[in-house]
Order: C-alpha cells, then sequence, then structure tokens
C-alpha cells in the first residue's frame, strides 16, 4: 500500500507523513490517542477483542510508565502502541528542543519509530526533525468523540459518512470519551458495509 496524500498544501508541509492509506480494499484502521488509563482502556481492549478487530493506541509516555501492565496488555491482545508525547505537548506552543526532548522520553515506555503529534499541531521545523526517525501519522476522520458536547450521534454520524478504503479514524482513550458508546455501533456497521480493520499502516 503506498502513502495517501490528501491535498498539496498537506503533502508540501508535511511531506511522507500518513494522513489515509491508498487502497482500493475496503480497509479501515482504528487508532486511539492520550492512554493508557485504568477505566476506558479495558472497555476499549473489550469492545476490540469482541470483534477481533486491532487497533493502535497512540499513548502518553507519562501515562504508559503510570500504568505499564496496560502497556503489556495492549500489546499482548496485538495492538499497536505509538508514541504520543510524553506530556502530550501542543507543537505550536512548545519550544523546539522542548517538544523533541518531551517526544523522545517517551519512546521506551511507547514508541521509538512511530509518532502521533498531540492535537496534530506540528511545527515544519519539528517535523523536519522528527521524521528522520519517526513514521508520523495523522488521520483523515475526526469524529470529535472527546468532546461530550457535540455528542456520540453526531461522532457516529461523521464516521458513518466519512469513511472511505483506507481512512485513519483517530478516536480517544480516556474515560471522558464517547468512544466506547461510539464504537459499539460503528464496528458492526463498518463490517456490514463491507469493511475490514487493521493496524499495519
Amino acid at each position: 500500500m503506498r502513502l495517501f496524500r490528501p491535498g498539496l498544501i498537506a503533502s508540501l508541509i508535511y511531506p511522507g507523513a500518513i494522513f489515509r492509506i491508498k487502497t482500493t480494499e475496503k480497509l479501515i484502521f482504528l487508532t486511539f490517542d492520550d492512554g493508557p488509563d485504568r477505566i476506558s482502556t479495558p472497555r476499549l481492549l473489550g469492545i476490540l477483542d469482541k470483534y477481533k478487530i486491532n487497533a493502535i493506541f497512540f499513548c502518553c509516555g507519562a501515562r504508559a510508565e503510570e500504568f505499564p501492565d496496560m502497556i503489556s496488555i495492549i500489546r499482548a491482545a496485538g495492538h499497536v502502541i505509538g508514541n504520543h508525547g510524553w506530556h502530550h505537548p501542543d507543537g505550536w506552543k512548545t519550544p523546539m528542543k522542548k517538544y523533541i526532548d518531551d517526544i523522545e522520553s517517551a519512546d521506551e515506555s511507547t514508541s521509538p519509530d512511530l509518532f502521533r503529534p498531540p492535537y496534530g499541531h506540528l511545527g515544519i521545523r519539528q517535523y523536519r526533525k522528527l521524521r528522520q526517525k519517526y513514521q508520523i501519522i495523522f488521520w483523515d476522520i475526526m469524529p470529535y468523540d472527546f468532546d461530550r458536547k457535540f455528542g456520540s450521534k453526531k461522532s457516529l454520524h461523521i464516521l458513518k459518512i466519512k469513511i472511505r478504503p483506507g481512512s485513519v479514524i483517530v478516536l480517544h482513550d480516556s474515560p471522558g470519551s464517547s468512544s466506547t458508546e461510539i464504537l459499539e455501533e460503528f464496528i458492526p456497521y463498518a463490517l456490514e458495509k463491507g469493511y475490514r480493520f487493521d493496524n499495519r499502516l
């Protein structure tokens, strides 16, 4: 599979980053940010196991260090762990060296080669530095599951109308997210439409 570049501007700013996978197969990729968490992670793992689906968990180093057993359980279940920074830094508000140091400090507890920028915020110089070491993963569908005011019905609607072959979906591994509610309806819907789930980007 080749990388899909969503548009000229994005491809120029972040050449080589993954937003969506270009494929004619009905494959979609579930990813979860911000964990692990004692409450939400087991719930998500239970749903994924129920449907025999593998996903990618972009974890924060500080939380991975706090809950190393959760990281082990995620990996043992066949899911991939990605780096989401140590303290979830905002690349648009964090000085270059401090930002890079934060990301690299999470290598050992998360991943030394797969990275998703927190908030999707990444400066050009930060990107050029990090791409030398990491495969950088963004997304092409954000259903706002982290915003309870937005509502799970709207989030689910976004997923249903936006999914396409190669979509990379970002959800959140946190108790305040509506991700578990959404998945219980979205996964059967996607499977019925002939989609398969993968975590090999």
